[in-house]
């Protein structure tokens, strides 16, 4: 835990620092003219500064973080400790190659109870599939193989990258509006206490517009599970895609939910919540769907 807790401040820290240098070389700090008016250009450019600058950095370190995170083993291909280590690597080469990437990714195992995979890195060719022990441990190879699969359709797709950038435009988008609203609130108050309504009123906007805008990062993620989900069966083969969302919904219970920052990278979100926040969509429709495919 403790180690979790340095990182996220750590990378948080690196954000922070790489956007104050950015909009003071960029010259935007101040996005409010001398007649108290609002410079729209300056204003987005320090939008998309901010927008931008933590999803790439989270993008550019997510193959770093997510080993650290979960502890994650990597398996040297050359030398795995054990037959079935040989066996995982194969099995993701394979479907790599399959799916027509040019660089393996790396593959992982993590020390869980928890019955999950996933996959992340800022590229196609810096790229990392990672399965929890717990998951080696209660899944048969055929949805073992289904698993894999879904991961590697995910890097296949270029889904981190695709993720990365819409989560960029939303923060641009949620940074901009909401000083613009709290620029226009300001202007309902007394001078004296304009300032003091702008800050606040800025607080409070952004997070509306962050939760309005969590629904659309959300919606995506659940989409983007059901095109991985295709993507899986056309490489492992349908049947195994859907035993294998079927083993993942009989242990639903075994998720470890605690790592929000790591959910939209794992193929099963755990048991159900409003869908509306939702990372995945509900196991028994992504079964559907594919049954239907």
């Amino acid at each position: 835990m403790a180690k979790r807790i340095f990182l996220f401040i750590l990378t948080n820290i690196l954000v922070l620092t790489t956007i104050m240098i950015v909009l003071s070389l960029l010259g935007v700090n101040n996005y409010i003219g001398a007649d108290g008016n609002i410079m729209f250009g300056q204003l987005l450019v320090f939008s998309a500064v901010i927008g931008f600058s933590g999803s790439f950095i989270s993008l550019a370190i997510s193959r770093w973080m997510a080993k650290k995170m979960m502890g994650v083993k990597v398996i040297d291909p050359d030398r795995p400790n054990s037959s079935y280590e040989q066996d995982l690597v194969e099995r993701v080469h394979r479907l790599s190659r399959a799916a027509g990437l040019t660089k393996m990714p790396e593959v992982g195992i993590y020390d869980s109870p928890e019955v999950n995979a996933f996959a992340t890195g800022p590229s196609k060719r810096r790229s990392l599939v990672a399965v929890s022990s717990g998951l080696l441990q209660n899944m048969d190879d055929d949805a073992v193989e289904g698993v894999l699969a879904h991961e590697v359709a995910h890097i296949s797709n270029g889904d981190m990258v695709t993720m990365t950038l819409l989560q960029g435009v939303i923060n641009t988008f949620v940074v901009f509006l909401s000083r613009i609203a709290a620029w226009a609130v300001a202007q309902l108050v007394d001078e004296d206490k304009a300032a003091l309504v702008h800050f606040l009123a800025i607080i409070v906007f952004q997070i509306a517009f962050s939760i309005l805008g969590a629904i659309v990062v959300m919606a995506y993620s659940r989409y983007r599970e059901f095109h991985a989900d295709r993507g899986g069966a056309d490489l492992a083969g349908k049947d195994k895609m859907i035993h294998a969302l079927e083993s993942l919904r009989a242990h639903v219970n075994r998720v470890d939910t605690r790592q929000e920052s790591l959910a939209t990278m794992k193929i099963s979100g755990g048991k159900k919540k409003k869908m509306l926040f939702s990372t995945h969509p509900d196991l028994d429709e992504r079964i559907r769907r594919l049954h239907a495919k």
